[in-house]
């Protein structure tokens, strides 16, 4: 089983990435399942219900999130019928699914789980418990678990990595923007990368335009974000595994330009609300 794992995607820039390069790495890369953190592809901070449908209508499978899914409210409708998936950790009576099991064209089932993060994010339940509590239900279902651990500190992601190495099948890092360059097969079996980057506006501060990112840090006042548009890149992984055994052949960290189509149009991302 070949899953494709597909970083932050940031506005419409990453949403156009999306659309170039999943269906061509589908067919030249025998993909059988593509994940999609898309938290943030609505203008550069949330998701809305009618991109939602869009990435699933460009060939993703499963769309993970963190903690800017509830930043627009149009997204409501997609969390609470699990297009969408919210943090698992978040607490009992939040709308929405944490975890999902999806089918490959042949019909294997895959478990994906999304938990977010404690270290500088909003403290909400514990992802380590609620992650070995997931686990537990989705065996029942799936033949293996990929992981979408959303959260900002490198050691939690690590640890996170090490704490589920050998029960799932991949673990990999959300939310930064930043891809690192730690790939690896874990000795029991997990795929693992503490952050797939960003698919999006690279010539940006994590994808938003520079001059306004600069300027917020200097004066500490709120000042207007809008996504960048130049350096369009896709990035993420492709996971191989055994559906036998459930764990990771390999895995392959992916950093691939758009081109000048890319890099955006007249109208302004403040106008995107949908």
């Amino acid at each position: 089983m070949r899953v494709l794992f597909v970083g932050d995607i940031v506005g419409r820039p990453g949403r156009r990435a999306v659309a170039a390069w999943v269906p061509r790495l589908r067919r030249e890369r025998n993909i059988d399942l593509v994940i999609a953190n898309g938290e943030n592809a609505a203008a550069g901070a949330g998701i809305t219900d009618k991109i939602a449908d869009q990435l699933l209508g460009m060939g993703v499978n499963v769309i993970t999130s963190g903690n800017h899914v509830w930043d627009k409210k149009e997204a409501l409708p997609a969390v609470e019928d699990g297009r969408i998936l919210r943090p698992a950790n978040y607490p009992p009576g939040v709308a929405g699914l944490g975890s999902v099991v999806a089918h490959t064209p042949d019909g294997v089932p895959l478990g994906v789980l999304n938990v977010q993060g404690r270290a500088f994010l909003r403290t909400i339940d514990c992802p380590f418990r609620i992650a070995k509590r997931e686990i537990e239900r989705l065996r029942s279902e799936a033949v293996a678990i990929f992981v979408d651990f959303h959260a900002e500190a490198t050691a939690e992601k690590l640890a996170m990595g090490w704490y589920l190495d050998g029960e799932v099948a991949a673990v990999v890092g959300t939310h930064t923007h930043v891809q690192t360059a730690d790939e690896r097969v874990l000795p029991g079996g997990t795929a693992y990368i503490t952050d797939v980057g960003m698919t999006g506006p690279h010539e940006s501060v994590i994808g938003m335009e520079i001059g306004g990112s600069i300027q917020r840090i200097l004066t500490g006042l709120p000042t207007r974000l809008d996504p960048a548009k130049n350096d369009v890149r896709f990035c993420g992984a492709v996971v191989d595994i055994d559906p036998t055994t459930g764990r990771a052949l390999g895995i392959e960290r992916l950093n691939l330009p758009l081109g000048r189509e890319g890099a955006g149009d007249a109208r302004s991302e403040r106008e995107e609300t949908d």
